[in-house]
């Protein structure tokens, strides 16, 4: 029996003209990897190049085959199936597909275990939704577009937009004849700073890919980071426009604590009621491709217990909003080392207990973006941000909004500069791996070798059994 690709109709997605909810996770760190998800510093293709450096190609290659395979196989598909939850983002970096040294010649390895991921998914009636998490040239300014510059040269040349185009293409090719492919992510949360840019590019994107797949949803990311639909025109068919919503609430050094009061409740809903008034001013269904708070262990802090119910507080608060709104969601994510993930790997296994000094140093420096509490450092910080501020007031207002000096600072100084120099000590701990000892160190990141965060799951597991209303 030949089954139904999902369709937008008004404000739904539809399976048979009948509304379903996708609920689920983004599996980031796997085929678009970052450093607070897995532990290295600076950008992904920085640390790969430094442990090819260190292993030779044939450990390197080994090593990493291993890690994709592990990072995801039938038992995770089988535990998330267990929840309730019916969709998986997978983000992807664009190397996988395509090197720089030979641009526009799509490598069909890079299918290997994309291909894999979404069968062992459509196995266990779980959709995928397949998201460019790094384009060519960065399509945003942060680590996770794995340019390495602190700069979207993606929207300054065009040859950049020219590949993706290429890049999707194939992919597109390649997954049309699949129901069980949701549909496709062309740019995870894109930073134009001119706004006028992302939405020609949409519309490029969108007429390339329909013209070798007619079938499959696109889900459209708002501008600075997913947040943004001002500069956005008409609607285009058989499309999903995603928002991100992350909570200051849900991470180090929020506004206050979380109480849960109507004042911080109503904060939640004026958030994601402004970035989803583009969806509902055209009558479309919402995603919220990521959201999620971050969590604490004893390493970080003595009464961690206490700021993970909190944290736990303000996902309920965020859930119950999107259960009345019909919104689907994806929250931020499915596996890591024990900072965000439903499951994380265990601190007896090879791979934490070999890199374990290397990530307190991490910690201890504040090196990664993502959730990190700067108090130890920001003591060296501010003297550099009040000499900024000073100097060139107008960074307090350089895109994107809201970073201010600060934010600029530290992602100059410590995520990019002291994290690019932090790739050759982490890639030492490899050193002189055999390739048993690799196997075992990817294995690590198996299913069977992490722990489950139980509170997440069963918060997720709850909301996953809500109906549409």
């Amino acid at each position: 029996m030949t089954r139904s690709f999902l369709t937008v109709q008004g404000e739904h997605i539809t399976l048979d003209g009948k509304p379903i909810i996708l609920k689920g996770a983004g599996l980031g760190g796997w085929m678009n990897m970052e450093n607070f998800i897995t532990g290295y510093p600076g950008h992904e293709y920085q640390v790969r190049a430094a442990l090819r450096s260190v292993l030779g190609e044939e450990k390197y290659e080994y090593f990493f085959d291993k890690f994709l395979e592990y990072f995801f196989t039938e038992e995770d598909a089988a535990f998330f199936a267990s929840l309730g939850l019916n969709c998986i983002r997978l983000p992807v970096n664009y190397r996988h597909f395509e090197d720089d040294d030979n641009p526009r010649v799509f490598k069909r390895a890079g299918l290997k275990h994309l291909d894999r991921v979404i069968d062992l998914c459509a196995k266990h009636g779980i959709y995928t939704v397949i998201d460019l998490h790094a384009a060519p040239g960065g399509q945003n300014l942060d680590w996770h577009a794995d340019a390495g510059n602190n700069q979207a040269l993606f929207w300054v040349h065009k040859d950049f937009q020219d590949r993706t185009v290429l890049i999707w293409e194939e992919l597109a090719r390649h997954y049309r004849d699949n129901p069980w492919v949701a549909g496709y992510n062309p740019l995870n949360e894109p930073t134009d700073e001119a706004q006028v840019r992302l939405p020609v590019f949409y519309q490029r994107i969108e007429a390339a890919i329909r013209a070798v797949d007619p079938n499959h949803i696109l889900f459209l990311d708002g501008n600075t980071f997913g947040r943004d639909f001002s500069a956005f025109g008409p609607p285009l068919p058989n499309t999903v426009y995603a928002c991100h919503d992350y909570s200051n609430y849900g991470f180090p050094n929020p506004p206050e604590p979380f109480v849960g009061s109507d004042a911080q409740i109503a904060f939640h809903e004026r958030h994601f009621a402004r970035k989803v008034e583009y969806m509902r001013e055209h009558g479309l269904p919402v995603w919220n491709g990521e959201f999620g708070p971050v969590y604490q262990s004893a390493k970080d802090d003595p009464n961690f217990e206490a700021t993970n119910e909190q944290r736990y507080a303000v996902l309920e608060t965020q859930l119950s909003i999107y259960a009345r709104t019909n919104a689907s969601w994806s929250i931020w994510l499915y596996k890591d080392i024990g900072f965000q993930g439903m499951v994380y790997v265990g601190d007896d296994t090879p791979y934490i207990r070999l890199l374990a000094p290397f990530l307190a140093k991490k910690r201890a420096l504040a090196a990664d973006a993502w959730g990190v509490d700067d108090t130890p450092v920001r003591h060296l910080f501010e003297p550099m941000e009040k000499w900024l501020i000073d100097a060139a007031p107008t960074i307090e207002k350089r895109y994107p909004p809201g970073f201010r000096a600060h934010k600029h600072l530290f992602r100059q100084v410590r995520n990019t500069l002291l994290s690019e120099e932090l790739c050759h000590e982490f890639a030492s701990y490899f050193e002189d791996k055999s390739l048993e000892e690799l196997d075992a160190l990817a294995q690590s990141f198996a299913f069977s070798n992490c722990k489950q965060r139980g509170k997440l799951n069963a918060i997720l597991q709850a909301d996953g059994a809500r109906e549409v209303v």
